[in-house]
């Protein structure tokens, strides 16, 4: 295929999914809790404020508790960095190793 027309639709792709995907927005974050009869708005504006004022005071009150969400805790960002390295590069030396062995190897490497 001639690289001009694949290069051309590449772009046109690019721009149609920017120029569509910033155009959609979605509303629904401001709905509010649906009813059991299927209104909307039952979760107010105030309520929202509330609880986020109960939150923060919570945090206040215990700061050592942490976002309460600790994913990767391993004393910071070394802990957390070292884990990364540790998982990415087992990954990374099992592809190596399947790699040098298989079908497609080249002769005499392995």
């Amino acid at each position: 295929m001639n690289s001009k027309v694949l290069l051309t639709a590449f772009l046109i792709a690019v721009f149609v999914v920017g120029y569509y995907g910033s155009s959609v927005v979605a509303f629904a974050q401001y709905m509010g809790n649906v009813g059991g009869q299927g209104e909307t708005g039952k979760f107010t504006l105030e309520e929202a404020l509330e609880l986020q004022r109960r939150r923060i005071e919570l945090v206040k009150e215990n700061p050592d508790a942490g976002s309460g969400t600790p994913v990767i805790d391993a004393a910071g960002v070394g802990g957390a960095a070292v884990i990364t390295a540790a998982v990415l590069g087992g990954i990374s030396s099992a592809f190596f190793i399947k790699g040098r062995s298989g079908k497609y190897a080249a002769y005499g490497r392995g």
